[in-house]
């Protein structure tokens, strides 16, 4: 028979949207904000640091950075992200969450400032400082992950739980779209201010010297948001669910919870102490328990965030070249090297203006009426559809008469990537898996994601240097690697709508309701047993 929920967790369930819920939203927000704009910046400022570091006197066309070098000042913040989500999300279920939020945060803010600070005799010693505290700064942004999505799950009630985690990721896209913005107005400043010629009159003098300034303001800026909310990060009390269930502190739970919904709630020691003896509550990670139980919920989560990421990162953190590949971003010797930070920030901050940022908040409004399933579901297809639809006529697109219409299909392929597996894939990981668990599983989950990220940002960089650089009538190559990678995006998407059947749908329960935490051992025994997982049905 299921046991009785604690009372400070169904009060938390049953609670009515008030003021802490959305306090919690902006603090854990404010942490993505930062997370999406120090990760996407770095796209904005590429071309940049090859015309200042890697110009070459006499060269036929600006400098580029060599591609060893784009992959790590690309890839390096990733592989530190995906470090960071495995070891943090660890951290976050043995310490408790609100313990490791602030050391993350710190990490965050020390490693944007000494990115922009990153100095050297020569372009290497650059580059690999650089890359140095870029790998760092990624280790703090995937601790972000794991414990913002905890925390904002265990404080909401189950009605508009969706809503409010989605919200915290959907920050994410407000911060892409402020890296565009930051990039506008500093290289509209410097442009007007430090005027050079273009590369075509005058190789040598497009890149003036105070552009080295430029790509160092656009990272140091991601260091102030995080700043702004450290405060506010360590004003916020444990969640109660990690204090009850995994710390047995019931006292606790019962007074920190008090004092946030502003109610008396009983302290149940007896019931705590109970519940977290009970087999249902026990059992660990590589345990036959877990496998049976959520094994494939957690292959689930790791595969659709995996291949999302695959293609969501190389969209973001490559479009710049795709437009350029249309003719939508004029070609490089056209402009000098502020121009092109202004025209590549732009391009990318109308991307993010109308389909990034919608398709986020689009999920915070349905995520609780149609399911998560039902979104993700819908996202993979019609970025499936998408894709497919842009690689297959690629030479159609290349046009210039057709090159609007393929900037529009590319930018619902964000906003279905968004109202979809962008989102859903860090909802459910925080509603799904024990609260004793929920942490690693999450980060490991992300970690997986940050996997396909890789993949994703190394893959492209690769077709993207080994295209064909036959030039087509209309002056441009007609991006054969960029065709194939289309098509590869679409097979990975289709692949995603398969996998999704494996992610439960979490809609409208409490999360012990959820994960079984509340059964007693009779009925945990049954379950394993008769191997019928009634807790989360896939």
């Amino acid at each position: 028979m299921a046991g009785d929920q604690l009372q400070v967790l169904k009060t938390l369930d049953l609670a009515k949207t008030q003021w802490y819920h959305f306090t919690a939203i902006v603090i854990a927000g404010m942490g993505f904000f930062t997370d999406a704009y120090d990760l996407f910046c770095i796209s904005l400022v590429t071309k940049l640091l090859g015309r200042i570091y890697y110009h070459v006197e006499g060269a036929p066309k600006p400098g580029s950075l060599p591609p060893n070098v784009a992959a790590a000042v690309n890839g390096v913040a990733l592989v530190g992200t995906l470090a960071g989500q495995l070891f943090f999300g660890w951290l976050g279920d043995k310490m408790g969450r609100k313990r490791v939020y602030g050391i993350t945060l710190m990490l965050m803010v020390g490693c944007s400032v000494a990115s922009g600070l990153s100095l050297g005799s020569n372009p290497t010693a650059v580059m690999t400082t650089l890359c140095f505290f870029r790998f760092w700064l990624g280790f703090g942004i995937g601790g972000d992950y794991p414990l913002s999505a905890t925390i904002m799950s265990e404080y909401a009630n189950k009605k508009t739980r969706g809503a409010f985690i989605a919200a915290v990721f959907a920050m994410q896209g407000t911060g892409i779209l402020a890296g565009g913005i930051v990039a506008i107005v500093i290289a509209a400043i410097f442009d007007a201010k430090f005027k050079a010629p273009t590369y075509e009159v005058n190789p040598a003098a497009s890149t003036v010297p105070q552009a080295d300034y430029i790509w160092r303001l656009i990272l140091m800026f991601g260091a102030l948001p995080a700043a702004l909310t450290y405060y506010w990060r360590m004003k916020m009390p444990e969640t109660a669910r990690y204090t009850a269930l995994v710390a047995k502190n019931a006292k606790l739970a019962a007074a920190d919870m008090s004092k946030v919904l502003n109610v008396e709630i009983q302290a149940e020691e007896e019931k705590v102490e109970r519940l977290t003896q009970e087999p249902s509550n026990s059992f660990g990670l590589f345990s036959k328990q877990f496998l049976s139980r959520h094994g494939l919920h957690l292959l689930g989560t790791t595969s659709t965030w995996f291949l999302l990421d695959i293609a969501f990162y190389s969209q973001n953190l490559f479009q710049k070249d795709i437009f350029t590949a249309v003719g939508w971003i004029p070609p490089a010797k056209t402009m000098n090297a502020v121009e092109e930070v202004y025209k590549i920030a732009k391009a990318q901050t109308l991307i993010a203006l109308c389909s990034t940022v919608p398709g986020y908040w689009f999920t915070v409004a349905f995520i609780d009426i149609m399911g998560r399933f039902a979104i993700q579901m819908m996202g993979f297809f019609f970025m499936t559809v998408f894709m497919f639809a842009l690689a297959f006529p690629y030479k159609h697109w290349t046009m210039k008469e057709n090159r609007i219409g393929f900037v529009v299909m590319y930018a619902l392929t964000f906003f279905f990537a968004n109202f979809g597996p962008n989102s859903t894939t860090f909802v459910v990981p925080a509603e799904i898996f024990p609260a004793r668990l929920r942490s690693t599983c999450h980060g490991i989950s992300a970690a997986s994601g940050k996997a396909g990220a890789i993949i994703g940002a190394f893959g492209f960089l690769y077709a993207a240097q080994n295209q064909d650089r036959t030039k087509t009538d209309a002056g441009y190559p007609p991006g054969i690697g960029v065709k194939n990678s289309l098509i590869m995006l679409g097979v990975i998407n289709f692949l995603g709508m398969l996998f999704t059947f494996l992610v439960p749908e979490s809609k409208g329960r409490s999360l012990e309701e959820i994960t079984g935490e509340n059964e007693e051992g009779e009925e945990m025994e049954e379950q394993q047993q008769g191997g019928n997982n009634r807790s989360i049905p896939v």
